[in-house]
């Protein structure tokens, strides 16, 4: 159920039409209150200016049968493993987690992406995706309880991970439901053992799915670390709120702006978490009061 890729040729034709449909347009009309915002520059919503950045795929299709068959993949089932063996045993590791590595490093050797071994010919880049890393099914116990019976097979595994991954052409990105993992200490452990680290926070079930003040986007995209190259810190970027919208063939990350909303129809509690929000962004009206005040143009 991976969605349809789209061609280099072929993905401004196909969203071109929501691409156009979320440009601002330019008012002609000059402000007759706010007169002192006019001449602002306008709000670009896109982090990036680029017209062609990245892959584009189309979440309204599905990807091919053919397509999948002709890509070389592989994959791992930890219930369809071989016996655990006894050798591994020694990494005084969760079974699960210990398969996993060996099963990586097996494809590493055997594939030819060794870093340590001189490449014969032209490689490309090993991706290796693990899913739901710390739940249940991986026979961690790290979301069941706040106090885990081996809260170090998880860490151990990320050193691993990170030393097979520092030596040979692959990369990885794992995704994890930090939701259930209630031991705040293990989650700083995985944080730092990782170069970059995202969260996404999704409106449904939370007060937020009907208020009216984000009812243009899907939920919140929290950057909590990003990789530092030959620093001691990192790179701090300009835009820290970012939303994410999903739309009819895209999956989209944008910019978080609240325009001030002084409807009849939204609450003073929701005009009070405006008022926060507001706060919080980077830019945006500047004037705005915080609190219960009125706004003073």
């Amino acid at each position: 159920e991976l969605p349809a890729p789209l061609l280099d040729d072929s993905h401004g034709k196909e969203l071109g039409d929501e691409a156009a449909a979320v440009k601002p347009e330019d008012f002609q009309d000059s402000m007759k209150i706010a007169w002192r915002y006019q001449n602002l520059p306008k709000m670009e919503v896109s982090p990036t200016t680029h017209t062609k950045f990245g892959h584009y795929y189309d979440i309204s299709k599905k990807m091919s049968p053919e397509l999948c068959q002709s890509v070389k993949l592989h994959s791992f089932y930890l219930h369809e493993e071989l016996p655990f063996e006894p050798k591994m045993k020694t990494w005084n590791m969760n079974s699960g987690y210990a398969r996993l590595l060996q099963s990586i490093q097996r494809i590493i050797s055997q594939e030819g992406f060794d870093g340590s071994d001189p490449q014969k010919k032209q490689r490309n880049v090993l991706r290796i995706g693990i899913q739901s890393l710390g739940s249940i099914l991986w026979g961690d116990d790290v979301c069941c309880s706040d106090t885990p019976e081996d809260p170090q097979s998880l860490t151990k595994f990320l050193y691993v991970l990170r030393g097979l991954l520092r030596k040979s052409l692959s990369a990885c990105i794992i995704t994890m439901p930090a939701h259930l993992i209630q031991n705040k200490a293990i989650m700083e452990r995985v944080t730092n053992l990782s170069d970059m680290v995202v969260g996404l926070e999704s409106f449904i079930g939370s007060e937020r799915e009907t208020n009216p003040l984000y009812k243009d986007y899907h939920g919140l995209v929290h950057v909590h670390q990003i990789p530092r190259l030959n620093s001691l810190i990192c790179d701090v970027s300009d835009t820290k709120d970012l939303a994410f919208r999903l739309k009819r063939k895209q999956f989209t990350i944008e910019r978080l702006h609240l325009p001030p909303d002084l409807s009849d129809t939204v609450s003073r509690a929701s005009k009070q978490d405006l008022a926060g929000s507001a706060k919080l962004l980077s830019s945006g009206c500047g004037a705005m009061a915080i609190g219960k005040k009125h706004l003073d143009f």
